[in-house]
């Protein structure tokens, strides 16, 4: 892929990957065929501030984890209060980088 365009996206969207993800994306774009740039730019990604914000708001009743795709994880939060407060403390230093991971495996995906 065009180098410039692979730079936009990473100026764009850098915030919704780690630190240290940004390398790997880079490569895995400059690698990729110019055909998957459009599917690459039509991938909506969970910003990882927005997943804190419902954390703090609803993690006691796993809307964090709905809003990132775990229905599963939503599920059981709700049904136990979030893990009886316990599960949701842990998530408000944990879901960002959740975010940021479930980001990281839809660009795989889309470039697989």
């Amino acid at each position: 892929m065009d180098s410039q365009k692979v730079d936009m996206f990473i100026m764009t969207y850098g915030k919704f990957f780690e630190s240290t993800q940004i390398i790997g994306v880079r490569e895995s774009l400059k690698n990729a065929d110019e055909s998957k740039w459009e599917i690459v730019q039509s991938i909506s990604f969970k910003d990882p501030t927005t997943s804190l914000i419902v954390s703090l708001l609803g993690g006691p009743f796993g809307i964090d984890r709905f809003f990132l795709g775990d229905t599963g994880l939503g599920i059981g939060k709700l049904v136990t209060c979030g893990g009886f407060g316990i599960w949701t403390l842990i998530d408000w230093f944990l879901i960002m980088g959740a975010a940021k991971e479930k980001n990281m495996s839809k660009l795989m995906q889309a470039l697989a």
